[in-house]
């Protein structure tokens, strides 16, 4: 759909990479990991999420996660959050050159509210564009893993790098039950998450040179290595260049 048109890496010094999943799938553990591991081979590792990220943005994944609400008020809810993370975290840390790690980002709105609720993509795409879109004038395209995409939109501050962690809907609800009381989006039924999978499936579809699906039913040292063998392959790439960034 044009709501996952391919997108372009995000225009700092710094690395951008988002971890993408079910509830149950896994990456918050492997996230933690990988911070750990990048401070060991010298690197500047930000550990973030979304929802949230700031105190204000915080404040909103409360109210987002145990209030009920309409799929447009969670949209809105997720965007105003995400662009006061951009504003105040994620750009001024990738200008830092710091190596972003991200819980989640917008491949999660479109997966949750987007497939997982039925809204109107084409909103979502709208909201993406206001949030994240560079400073006007700003028309180079940097190349990231796979090339540069075909999308004609505004140049959008997007990770260089999504790991999906994909597993079946059945085998992410034991775990979460197994793990922890349920939110009120966790508390939804089997069908809402593998329409939220399958739209994930169709972002990783539709933006190939960014996703890297991992197979996270495998043994946990096995989903490891497909962590460490993606992100070393971003790290051996050169740095996009940085462009302005209209929330700077």
């Amino acid at each position: 759909m044009s709501a996952t048109a391919a997108t372009h890496p995000a225009p700092a010094a710094g690395r951008f990479i988002s971890f993408e999943g079910i509830d149950g799938a896994g990456k918050s553990s492997h996230i933690t990991a990988l911070a750990d591991w990048l401070r060991s081979q010298g690197r500047q590792p930000l550990l973030t999420r979304e929802p949230g990220g700031t105190p204000l943005a915080e404040r909103l994944r409360e109210l987002f996660l145990q209030q009920e609400m309409d799929p447009l008020t969670e949209a809105l809810l997720v965007f105003a959050g995400r662009r006061d993370h951009l504003r105040c975290v994620i750009a001024p840390a990738l200008a830092a050159g710091a190596v972003v790690l991200c819980d989640r980002f917008t491949d999660a709105t479109f997966a949750y509210q987007g497939a997982g609720r039925g809204f109107d993509p084409a909103v979502l795409t709208q909201l993406e564009c206001w949030v994240q879109q560079a400073a006007p004038g700003a028309l180079a395209l940097p190349v990231g893993p796979g090339g540069v995409g075909t999308d004609a939109r505004p140049h959008l501050l997007q990770p260089e790098l999504t790991l999906w962690f994909d597993l079946p809907a059945p085998v992410a609800a034991a775990r979460r039950a197994a793990d922890r009381a349920a939110d009120r989006l966790e508390r939804e039924d089997q069908a809402f998450f593998e329409r939220v999978r399958a739209g994930y499936a169709e972002r990783a579809a539709a933006a190939p040179q960014r996703f890297v699906r991992i197979e996270a039913d495998l043994p946990r040292e096995a989903v490891w290595l497909q962590v460490c063998q993606a992100v070393q392959r971003l790290l051996l790439q050169a740095a996009p260049p940085a462009v302005p960034w209209a929330g700077r």
